[in-house]
């Protein structure tokens, strides 16, 4: 792995697994943290798990699953154009997405409403619960014994989480720390006050070029906005611009496409190029420095940043905040509350596996069990509980 900058991961030098694995050559342990969370039960169900538009509404909307693999693959790239572990890198952005719950972000809303006298609910900390404790698939541990740098890139990849007096920091400030990602760092501590590796801050800001760029793509497919109204938009205007200047008689499709393959060139160019000066302000020789240089050295450029900003504001009001895809997470919320209402009172509608821990008389740990398995339903499987239950139509036909 020469190749690799001195400040990347390298494998050789991995912190390792909480339980101690005997190497499986050809593969090195990033590769196989890669390929633990490809087969893992919580990176299936993504398939079925809204990004923007429940499943019902169409086979071509993104769904975490596909959201995930589009991360994965600008992540390996820019991670490869800057001399990062692609292995990290792509294990770390096929992973954050797997503590979501169904119906997107209203569905983790509502299940951290819900949980709010237990803890709450964060995407973040159930992922590292998934990987660390709920996925039971290998004879010698529970979860994935993912390595130590794939498990803290999943937990910091937007930010050191606590101060240096370990105090929480960001939108943990205010509720305080997860207890999942408190208790898992008394035993592996995952350095919680510095900054991820390279490598997670690039699955993190690959993340942001992704849902940017392909949110464009899902809301002019669903008639949100039109194609026009994207023209004021910086770097997307420009984009559509160039493309209509070279192709004056294309069709609106091919459009569309030739748009949003621009603008994340864009975008990934301009990562490149800011992390490369970054690199060199900042000198870092090791991941160690990188872990301990007070700001993240993958970042976008000052006016990318201010780009990125006006484009989710507009998606903000067009899209996400649209009449229609706000009836359609209101009514999902309703399914969330409905379920974990119906769980709760009633133990014997969960299956006999996951009550078996946590009795009913247990309020505390019995409604985390509760709302693991609800974060783990795909929107499929939990309209088909609603119906079982409810005996009504599941909202969306």
């Amino acid at each position: 792995m020469s190749h690799l900058q001195p400040f990347a991961c390298h494998v050789a030098r991995s912190r390792g697994r909480l339980v101690p694995e005997q190497a499986a050559p050809p593969r090195t342990d990033f590769a196989r943290d890669r390929d633990r969370i490809i087969h893992s039960a919580a990176f299936r169900r993504l398939k079925h798990k809204t990004q923007v538009f429940v499943y019902h509404e169409g086979d071509h909307y993104r769904t975490r699953l596909t959201h995930s693999i589009e991360v994965a693959q600008i992540a390996r790239a820019i991670s490869r154009a800057l001399g990062l572990d692609e292995d990290l890198t792509e294990a770390l952005a096929l992973a954050h997405d797997l503590g979501h719950t169904p119906f997107g972000h209203a569905g983790e809303r509502e299940l951290d409403a819900l949980m709010a006298g237990y803890g709450g609910f964060d995407h973040n900390a159930q992922a590292l619960r998934i990987v660390t404790r709920l996925e039971k698939r290998y004879a010698a541990f529970d979860g994935l014994n993912l390595t130590w740098e794939t498990l803290e890139g999943l937990v910091k990849h937007n930010g050191p989480l606590t101060d240096a007096e370990g105090h929480a920091l960001g939108h943990y400030r205010e509720k305080g720390l997860p207890s999942a990602i408190i208790e898992y760092a008394e035993v592996h501590d995952l350095g919680l006050s510095q900054h991820a590796s390279a490598e997670a801050q690039v699955a993190a800001i690959s993340d942001d070029i992704a849902y940017n760029a392909h949110d464009i793509d899902d809301g002019l497919r669903a008639g949100l906005f039109k194609i026009i109204d994207l023209g004021d938009i910086p770097l997307v205007g420009e984009a559509l611009g160039q493309v209509l200047k070279a192709y004056p008689n294309l069709e609106q499709g091919r459009i569309v496409h030739e748009t949003v393959r621009r603008v994340i060139s864009a975008m990934v160019n301009d990562v490149l190029a800011n992390a490369k000066k970054n690199a060199k302000r900042i000198a870092p020789k090791s991941p160690e420095d990188v872990r301990a240089a007070g700001e993240a050295i993958i970042t976008f450029s000052a006016q990318m940043k201010e780009n990125n900003r006006i484009l989710q504001q507009f998606l903000t009001h067009s899209m996400y905040r649209h009449e229609r895809v706000m009836d359609i997470m209101g009514r999902a919320q309703r399914v969330i509350r409905d379920l974990f209402n119906a769980y709760m009172n009633d133990e014997t509608l969960l299956p006999k596996d996951w009550r078996e821990d946590a009795p009913i008389s247990d309020q505390s740990r019995y409604a985390r069990q509760v709302c693991d398995f609800l974060a783990g339903m795909t929107d499929r499987f939990a309209l088909d509980q609603h119906k079982r239950l409810f005996d009504l139509d599941p909202l969306f036909r």
